[in-house]
């Protein structure tokens, strides 16, 4: 058993970190940029008298940042090959590794730089979930239009699930689609409800909607995916949610009868869930990788510190109150980081195996491995707000500045315990594991009935 990253891997990450130096790192420095990184960053990132949406120029620099890392050759490395991407059968190994790696590198701030601020989901190594939907489920038309315009920042949508009255129960959506005839005489739908949290709405293109268009609430059938134009006469933007961590750009969005043609649909109809579910495990075992990383920065940058500073005449780093609860995060820290590993590898297992008779490999990544994917996540995301919070503790009056990136981390991160499945949710699944009432197929096919299901979720 080896522990130690492939070398084309270490290779790959000492490329970008020359790349990061040479042309993302000076763009950072040149001329005031650095205030959208430094103690001026949230308000430099945020109009505070336009809803609290982000600055052109900020937005701009991070454009900036893509479009070198693209020139480059890292934008794209985890799309489809056809499309840039480099195609490997290692992916989720890789991905996992660089994006701990980024964020938890000490000149990239825990994630808090132009090379990978993961507020808002920016990163040289582009992370986009919305062209892996259109490369599964895409009709050939929606493919050749949007994913090229995807890659080149023309095409932008929000992920339209959650309502303003279900989050998590997202099968008892309120959002309607009722078959109509369009003034062309083509069938298409009229779509009513409402989404919030969509994320990127202020400069979105596109809105993907869920709704349901046949069967009963709470039922996972009768759910169809729509791609809305943002401009489609019937869709508004009530309002944006101002966050712990701004600028803003999540909105609650309004449907009333917006008409689209039936060629708008995304996959099967009235199985629309299921895309959803294609970059859920991806998109967790990435962001569990992110957060232990900021997690790692924030107990490196303790420990240095603690060695550093003398109080009451010797190094803070000699009080055993301090040691102590940096030594159990540092434990905590590198045993997540090598079962995010060992999970990641088990995942492009399962993908290759699935890629080799023909399947979808995220029904059977779900089946064996949703519940490790799980431990990962929700233990990622809680343990970088331990982190950043410790910081701030053992830095004192300067960690609770914003001269020091602590507080920001802490402020973004604390989100990943809601918004990437919430930890309830995830901790209820591994449970669901543990105690019996959900197989991972290993054991022969049986598993529990839904009445089982429902018994064990209600005691969970």
């Amino acid at each position: 058993m080896n522990f130690e990253l492939p070398s084309d891997l270490q290779s790959y990450l000492s490329r970008l970190d020359a790349f990061i130096k040479d042309k993302i790192l000076p763009l950072q420095h040149k001329d005031d940029n650095n205030r959208f990184f430094d103690h001026r960053r949230e308000a430099s990132r945020t109009q505070w008298d336009n809803q609290g949406l982000p600055t052109e120029e900020w937005e701009d620099i991070l454009r900036q940042a893509r479009k070198l890392a693209d020139e480059a050759g890292f934008y794209r490395f985890a799309f489809p090959k056809e499309f840039g991407g480099t195609g490997s059968d290692s992916q989720n190994l890789y991905m996992s590794a660089i994006r701990y790696h980024l964020a938890s590198h000490s000149v990239y701030g825990g994630g808090v730089s132009l090379a990978n601020d993961l507020q808002n989901e920016h990163s040289v190594v582009g992370n986009n979930p919305i062209v892996i939907m259109l490369y599964h489920y895409g009709t050939p038309e929606q493919q050749r239009t949007f994913i090229p315009a995807s890659i080149r920042g023309e095409f932008r949508a929000t992920f339209g699930l959650t309502e303003i009255h279900h989050g998590s129960d997202a099968t008892h959506m309120d959002t309607t689609a009722k078959p109509i005839t369009m003034p062309s005489g083509e069938p298409g739908y009229s779509i009513s409800g409402n989404k919030k949290w969509q994320t990127g709405m202020h400069s979105a293109t596109h809105c993907l909607i869920f709704a349901r268009t046949s069967g009963k609430a709470g039922s996972p059938k009768g759910i169809t995916a729509f791609v809305v134009p943002r401009d489609t006469q019937g869709l508004t933007v009530h309002s944006y949610q101002w966050t712990l961590n701004m600028p803003t750009d999540h909105a609650t969005v309004l449907l009333e009868d917006v008409r689209v043609p039936a060629s708008a649909i995304l996959g099967p109809v009235d199985n629309g869930l299921a895309i959803a579910q294609t970059f859920t495990h991806e998109n967790r075992i990435r962001q569990a990788s992110s957060s232990c990383g900021a997690a790692r920065y924030c107990i490196d940058r303790s420990v240095e510190y603690a060695k550093k500073r003398t109080v009451f005449g010797k190094p803070l780093a000699s009080n055993q109150a301090i040691q102590w609860p940096l030594v159990e995060l540092s434990t905590q820290a590198e045993m997540l980081r090598l079962l995010i590993l060992r999970t990641a590898v088990e995942m492009d297992q399962v993908t290759a195996a699935c890629k080799a008779n023909g399947q979808a490999p995220w029904v059977a990544i779900e089946k064996q491995l949703g519940h490790k994917i799980g431990m990962c996540n929700y233990y990622a995301n809680r343990l970088a707000t331990e982190a950043a919070d410790r910081a701030i503790q053992v830095h004192g009056g300067v960690g609770y500045s914003r001269h020091h990136p602590f507080e920001h981390i802490w402020r973004h991160f604390r989100r990943y315990r809601i918004t990437e499945g919430s930890e309830e949710v995830q901790i209820r699944k591994v449970a669901a594991y543990l105690f019996g009432y959900k197989t991972t197929g290993e054991e022969g096919e049986k598993s529990s009935t839904e009445e089982e299901l429902k018994r064990s979720e209600s005691k969970l």
